[in-house]
């Protein structure tokens, strides 16, 4: 079944959606697709389903493509969902940037920031399995210090804010179940 399939919609009735965001390197995917599973609620990953969509890595779409092609399509998918309910979603970084998709899915979801400092964040990216394009940068603490000043507004209209860089990662996802109303929230 997709991610974005009506069954997945009339299964979890009209929840709403819990979405993740935070800078890249944060745990976002990670930590939304365990909470996910704790709930009992599908879930997307925003990179993960336009790199299916299109056949193609995130990286290669940039590439190719260009930046201004992949937030149109993370602003198709963000419409599409915005029908659906009850889903558990991990967009990239860079989603914040877009007001239009931010004002899609903000009144009808639970949205959680895990706010990092941009230090904590190049730390967890340098021990990822996947290498990011982000390490490529001459110097990508000052990437990702520019990305969190840029993007830092748009984080905090977040309905929750993570400080993760007191938390472990189990933490975290308790505390997303926590803030979606899951088993033993209250």
């Amino acid at each position: 079944m997709s991610p974005t399939s009506g069954s997945a919609s009339a299964a979890a009735g009209a929840e709403p959606h819990v979405v993740v965001v935070g800078l890249p390197g944060v745990g976002k995917s990670s930590a939304a697709r365990r909470a996910a599973r704790r709930l009992g609620r599908p879930f997307i990953d925003f990179d993960s389903e336009i790199e299916r969509r299109e056949g193609m890595l995130i990286e290669q779409i940039f590439e190719e493509k260009g930046e201004k092609y992949f937030r149109a399509r993370e602003l198709e998918l963000t419409r599409e969902l915005a029908c659906e309910s009850g889903m558990v979603m991990a967009p990239g970084g860079g989603w914040v940037t877009s007001t239009e998709a931010m004002d899609l899915l903000l009144p009808r979801s639970i949205m959680i920031y895990l706010r990092a400092r941009p230090e904590l964040a190049l730390a967890r990216l340098r021990r990822a399995k996947k290498v990011r394009p982000l390490l490529r940068a001459n110097d990508p603490l000052a990437v990702l210090r520019r990305l969190h000043d840029e993007r830092h507004g748009a984080y905090m209209r977040a309905h929750h804010v993570l400080d993760i860089a007191t938390m472990t990662p189990t933490a975290v996802i308790n505390e997303i179940v926590r803030l979606a109303g899951g088993p033993g929230a209250r």
